[in-house]
């Protein structure tokens, strides 16, 4: 195994894949100071001003003149990122390779056309002070039941749906609405304690249409025993979901969210680019991934824009881009790529 890595033919660092001392060599080039694990080191003098080339692209510029041999970081580097840009459309695909189409996969029907890739019961809290009774009823289920045949019960647990105005609380409705209709839910158990700002009444009056069959409701207040209850409800729908089968579909009926972990120097050359040949793996099969971190994606945004399959795609990144630029300088907020100092010390810079 290498202990270093160049990632593009036309970068200016490298990464280096165990902590060198100064002394050694990187690629012929000699350490002028130690390089932790997952660092970058300069391949080449890079003047002040001067970009910083990684996989090929510009991660930032130079703060100072840095010599070869030299840790490239946080304290000689800073972003290109700034203010709100007019970007311009140029498609370039050239990266992205032909592969097979036509994949299918294996998943769970459900009845409003979406599909689920696992069946699990599910308990929805509409209030966080219900959180201890949701675990009890899960744990009363499990102990008197063989829950073999599905893939999990579960419960989410939150500290919403109380003491919420405006457009916090009916984000905190219509986030818990969206999971009740989950395809990977094949049962939900929708449960309020019955006092709180989420109302299990205005809940369903606005949850619009769901499988009744696979749903359920239950106000702890309008019970003598919610979780005995309770455990009866999840009954019910486990001897509907238990009889679930898969049926293979288009692996177009797919979409799946990608979440950052704790990123480090390794990250982008391991996780990062297997979920990136990942994605152009369901885009050109016409599924989806969804990115959800928009500050993650500064800095490398006009790569992004340049996977635009159209000038109207193209535009619509270009309005996420800069409406969240725009939030941040609302706020009185730096625009930068949110590196955390855990990243910082794995090894990333910008």
């Amino acid at each position: 195994m290498n202990d270093y890595i160049i990632i593009n033919e036309n970068d200016n660092v490298a990464v280096v894949l165990r902590p060198f001392a100064k002394g050694e060599e990187v690629d012929g080039v000699t350490l002028l100071e130690d390089i932790p694990q997952a660092h970058k080191v300069a391949l080449k003098d890079i003047k002040k001003d001067e970009d910083i080339i990684k996989y090929g692209a510009p991660i930032g510029h130079a703060t100072q003149d840095i010599k070869k041999g030299e840790h490239v970081h946080v304290h000689n580097t800073k972003t290109n990122l700034n203010d709100v840009f007019d970007y311009e459309y140029h498609p370039n695909f050239a990266n992205v390779k032909t592969i097979k189409k036509n994949a299918t996969v294996d998943v769970y029907a459900r009845k409003n056309g979406e599909f689920g890739i696992r069946n699990e019961l599910w308990i929805i809290q509409l209030v966080g002070c219900v959180s201890g009774n949701a675990h009890a009823i899960i744990e009363n289920f499990k102990s008197n039941y063989d829950t073999s045949a599905i893939d999990g019960v579960y419960t989410f647990n939150h500290p919403f749906g109380c003491s919420q105005m405006g457009g916090d609380h009916l984000m905190t409705r219509t986030y818990l609405q969206n999971m009740v209709k989950h395809p990977n839910a094949g049962g939900v158990l929708v449960l309020a304690l019955g006092c709180e700002n989420n109302q299990m009444k205005a809940f369903k009056e606005t949850l619009g249409e769901y499988d009744e069959e696979r749903t359920r409701f239950l106000v702890c207040q309008e019970v003598e025993d919610e979780i005995s209850e309770g455990t009866k409800l999840l009954k019910e729908l486990y001897d509907i979901m238990k009889n679930d089968k898969r049926t293979t579909q288009p692996i177009s009926v797919l979409r799946v969210g990608l979440k950052c972990g704790g990123s480090d120097g390794m990250s982008g050359i391991t996780a990062n680019p297997l979920l990136g040949k990942f994605s152009d793996y369901m885009a050109l099969n016409g599924g989806t991934t969804v990115l959800g971190e928009v500050p993650e994606m500064f800095g490398a945004e006009h790569l992004l824009m340049a996977r635009a399959k159209d000038e109207d795609t193209f535009h619509k990144v270009v309005d996420l881009i800069n409406n969240f630029k725009i939030y941040f300088k609302n706020h009185n907020q730096v625009i930068y790529e949110n590196p955390s100092p855990g990243n910082k010390n794995g090894g990333i810079t910008t």
